[in-house]
């Protein structure tokens, strides 16, 4: 069954273009990686600061093995490091899990 692995990132002003960039600078990353089988950066579109990153994965051990990995180690590394202003990218991440229990194809 697939696993739903939301990073809720609680984002300062004006680092959130900084976030995104640096999401695309490793776009593709976890492509290959056994058992992945989506993702999507989601950025507010109210006055909320969290952005969301949305993975899906075949099952629990596929999302362990990626956290164990080399991969995930490397994408991580410099997450705390300021934006050019000295600002922080971020302040705070919360790590929720779901999987699917309904919906539509369409």
């Amino acid at each position: 069954m697939t696993v739903i692995k939301i990073n809720a990132i609680t984002v300062p002003e004006g680092s959130g273009d900084e976030l995104a960039q640096r999401f695309a600078a490793r776009a593709g990353a976890v492509d290959g990686q056994e058992g992945f089988e989506g993702f999507e950066l989601l950025k507010p579109t109210d006055d909320r600061n969290v952005w969301l990153v949305v993975t899906r994965w075949a099952d629990q051990a596929s999302f362990d093995a990626w956290v164990a990995s080399p991969g995930f180690a490397h994408g991580h590394r410099g997450a705390d490091k300021p934006t050019e202003s000295g600002a922080p990218v971020s302040v705070s991440a919360e790590l929720w899990s779901y999987e699917v229990a309904g919906g539509s194809a369409g």
